[in-house]
């Protein structure tokens, strides 16, 4: 099969894709509706309705179908493990949008699903693309990789806080990683790519235009967009490994950095969030609403405008990443933590100047009235 052939079933998965849960959705619903299976809202919650939460079983579905059935066309050796990890990640994904799960449990299952790629599938971190001229063992490659992969997994979960953002943020992370192995000639990722595409679009129709059909993603729909996506960075770090460099038509000494400013958005919010829940003496862990679309929710954004912001500023941060590939991996990763921690704090900066304002104004009202009475 010649590469032009393969390019074109590229979009033909994500048509595929996107029918399988464009179609599946409005039957999930209905079963949803018949066993009351919804997200009540609550004080943690920005939603008002009771709203169903099985979005993710018709992303994996969907995915899963259209990856397996291209992969077996194009016959090409699956990411080795990656199904089996997949269905475990769905399993830990479907009980907590049924049943809640503590989070230790969540933990463990993401970290089982990682094992299972990094350690028996051998999809792991050897090359640190001369970072403080660094080279980690074999032991130090499994360790790293799984961390890596289980901070990606929630961090996704954690950007699941407004209506289409996770969806959005996973559409503009995978669309990054598919263009550099398409342009470089590997197939594979672009197909597995539009698997997630067109089934994220399909759930974006329901998650945020449809009035009388809303549906969720849930933890199933997170935990799966976050899991493939540090699968495919992963992979991408090694595809751009000093040994392989010889082999791309693009040349990329800065593969890792590039990755980060590529996942800029769940790497910053989640590292933001850690940091200020330990600095008041929380969990890590503990739910809140001190997310940066939190901030702007408060700022008075809709979900619709905050999705747009948070993706706009994603592009920026890849096309940054792309463009200064080859400055060197610590100074292109200083550039993009920096960049991203100043523009993660920006809404909470505009937030206190406009409280401010609004308290400047309430004094003013209140002299204005006690000098009226007077």
């Amino acid at each position: 099969m010649n590469d032009f052939i393969i390019q074109l079933l590229v979009p033909l998965a994500i048509l595929i894709s996107f029918l399988m849960v464009f179609l599946s959705i409005p039957v999930i619903l209905r079963v949803a509706n018949m066993k009351n299976l919804f997200d009540e809202p609550n004080r943690r919650t920005v939603h008002r309705k009771r709203i169903p939460t099985l979005g993710g079983l018709a992303i994996f579905v969907g995915f899963l179908f259209t990856y397996s059935l291209f992969v077996d066309i194009l016959s090409y050796s699956l990411i080795p493990f990656l199904i089996p990890a997949l269905v475990v990640i769905f399993g830990i994904g479907i009980k907590d949008d049924i049943l809640a799960t503590a989070p230790m449990v969540k933990l463990s299952g993401q970290i089982v699903a990682s094992v299972i790629v990094v350690i028996i599938g051998g999809n792991m971190i050897t090359d640190f693309h001369g970072f403080f001229g660094l080279q980690p063992n074999y032991i130090t490659s499994i360790a790293i990789s799984i961390l890596l992969m289980v901070f990606i997994i929630n961090g996704f979960n954690l950007i699941d806080g407004v209506d289409g953002l996770a969806a959005t943020i996973g559409i503009i992370t995978i669309t990054a990683f598919s263009a550099w192995f398409f342009i470089n000639g590997n197939y594979h990722i672009p197909i597995l790519g539009a698997a997630l595409i067109g089934a994220l679009i399909a759930f974006l129709y329901y998650n945020v235009f449809s009035k009388n059909k809303k549906i969720f993603m849930g933890d199933t729909g997170s935990l799966l967009i976050g899991f493939l996506i540090s699968v495919v960075a992963i992979l991408f770090c090694e595809f751009s490994n000093t040994a392989n460099q010889p082999n791309l038509k693009f040349s990329m000494n800065s593969a890792p950095a590039v990755a980060v400013a590529i996942l800029i958005v769940p790497v910053i919010d989640t590292i933001r969030i850690f940091f200020l829940r330990i600095s008041i003496g929380k969990s890590p862990f503990a739910a809140d609403k001190n997310h940066i679309h939190h901030r702007l929710l408060a700022l008075g954004y809709n979900h619709l405008q905050i999705s747009l912001i948070i993706g706009i500023v994603n592009v920026l941060f890849i096309i940054i990443g792309f463009s200064l590939r080859n400055i060197g991996m610590l100074k292109l990763l200083s550039l993009i933590m920096g960049l991203g921690m100043i523009v993660a704090y920006i809404p909470s900066l505009l937030l206190a100047i406009k409280r401010h304002e609004s308290f400047i104004r309430f004094k003013r009202i209140k002299k204005a009235q006690n000098q009226t009475s007077h």
